[in-house]
């Protein structure tokens, strides 16, 4: 008989997480999810109310002999990501994802897991069930749409939290704890130009370029593994393409999320049918580059142009020029390291989603970074390089990072836990991601806040998968936390 995810250990777990998959909730939809959270602290007959934002707080008191140690906040966030590989038809709004188990990991089959943060979900619902876990007070805080601006985290109600100790259950290695994160700011352009009628189309073809099965992934947590991007890649095309064979845009589209690596672009383009062979060579030969300079990292990658039906309408070439020059120029990637940590990226940027179509074009970049100054300073960068090609740019959604406290200590109360329960140190780490503790400690300074969670691999993409024995470790860890927390006095 096939095991089922609602056999694996701790049951206590996994069997909230098998629900969650049956209930949608990407981002921007999480009243279904936010009413089973709030059924289960019902159900026990614990305060549970959702605040004007639409978080969920649940709050259980001490468990005896505990009543004197300091409240606790355990933090998640209810919504997933949701991509799925190409040519599936998957509603994230309507269909549930389906779990399986392969060599010792959870995934999903063919989308996102929501592992991240659905584990960390179901492990504060396990510890609100728990009746045998000695654990003082706890506040349960679950934050609706982190993954498109972290909205939960930015519209709490001052005061409506009383502790001061916040465990944020949404890092993604098992034996690893996280002190810091970085912010990000959204970053904007857009080109409006006037479409201009196809001319000649008896001279010419046109043709759909597809870049297509690459990796993707978390646009903060892989952003320095070396992944092709999909918009910079099929731009690094088209700018060969205009320039050599007089191709010309029509339309594109590329990439779905701003906190995502793109893994797909498509982009409609006209030859003069003189050109088609030449051009034709150059996609063979120009996949066959990519192929050559990431095929070791995108072991799937496919690089095809396919003749399609002619457009009606043309981007004008200077519009076109414009749009492909701003996109080469634009920075994506890494950007600096931190100077006394130089492992841990610094800042970066996402070159995340690019469409241009009836009249206008958008490019939506996302920037992060552990410093103030040099998000900024990339921000501005990237401003000029669009800013110089015509484009209207606006900055949205910034957050703050959070800054290290080497004196925590809810830090140095974990850290004795990890050699007995996983066999070795813990690992003190910075994230090159977006936690909601820098806005959540911006919001309640002096908050004393540690993150950390199982091992989740490649989230944010289709490969996502979380580790079944670490899932073990990080409750175990969990329990030993809170059994641990010190005296209200201390």
């Amino acid at each position: 008989m096939t095991k089922q995810i609602t056999d694996l250990n701790p049951q206590a777990i996994w069997k909230h997480f098998a629900a969650i998959c049956n209930i949608p909730h990407p981002s921007g939809h999480t009243e279904a999810i936010a009413e089973y959270i709030l059924g289960v602290g019902k159900q026990l007959g614990l305060e549970s109310f959702r605040d004007k934002a639409g978080n969920v707080v649940i709050r259980k008191p001490a468990t005896p002999g505990m009543e004197n140690r300091q409240s606790i906040i355990l933090q998640g966030h209810m919504d997933m990501v949701p991509q799925a590989n190409k040519n599936v038809q998957h509603n994230f709004e309507t269909d549930p994802i389906v779990p399986r188990i392969v060599d010792g990991w959870v995934m999903a089959t063919d989308t996102t897991l929501g592992a991240d943060n659905g584990i960390g979900v179901s492990t504060i619902l396990a510890v609100l069930e728990a009746t045998d876990l000695p654990h003082g007070p706890i506040e349960a805080l679950f934050t609706r749409d982190e993954e498109t601006g972290m909205y939960g985290a930015k519209d709490l109600e001052p005061g409506m939290l009383k502790s001061k100790i916040l465990l944020n259950l949404d890092s993604e290695t098992n034996g690893e704890l996280y002190m810091s994160c970085a912010g990000g700011i959204d970053i904007e352009a857009e080109f409006r130009y006037q479409e201009k009628e196809s001319a000649h189309l008896e001279e010419c073809l046109a043709y759909k370029v597809t870049l297509g099965g690459l990796l993707g992934g978390h646009s903060g947590l892989d952003i320095n593994l070396g992944r092709l991007n999909a918009n910079k890649a099929m731009f690094r095309f088209l700018k060969i393409a205009v320039g050599c064979y007089s191709a010309r845009l029509a339309s594109y589209n590329g990439g779905t999320l701003r906190n995502a690596i793109p893994r797909e672009a498509e982009a409609i383009v006209v030859v003069p049918r003189v050109r088609e062979r030449k051009f034709l060579s150059f996609v063979e030969n120009f996949g066959d580059t990519l192929q050559h300079e990431y095929g070791y990292i995108e072991t799937g990658l496919t690089f095809t142009a396919t003749p399609t039906e002619m457009p009606d309408k043309l981007m004008p070439e200077p519009a076109q020029d414009d749009l492909i020059n701003a996109i080469n120029a634009c920075h994506n990637g890494v950007y600096r390291m931190i100077p006394d940590a130089p492992e841990v990226v610094e800042t970066s940027s996402n070159l995340a989603i690019v469409t241009a179509n009836s009249g206008v074009a958008e490019v939506k970049i996302l920037a992060r970074s552990s410093s103030e100054t040099q998000k900024y300073t990339l921000a501005s960068e990237i401003e000029s390089t669009f800013a110089l090609a015509g484009a209207k740019v606006t900055f949205d959604g910034a957050y703050p990072g959070w800054e290290p406290n080497l004196q925590s200590v809810i830090l140095h109360t974990m850290l004795p836990l990890y050699p007995d329960i996983i066999g070795r140190k813990a690992e003190v780490k910075m994230m090159h991601a977006g936690l909601e503790c820098g806005i959540i400690g911006a919001a309640y300074p002096g908050m004393d806040m540690i993150s950390f969670g199982p091992t989740i691999e490649h989230p944010h993409s289709p490969q996502e998968r979380v580790n079944i024995e670490s899932v073990q470790n990080f409750w175990d860890i969990v329990c030993a936390t809170l059994a641990h927390i010190p005296a209200d006095n201390q």
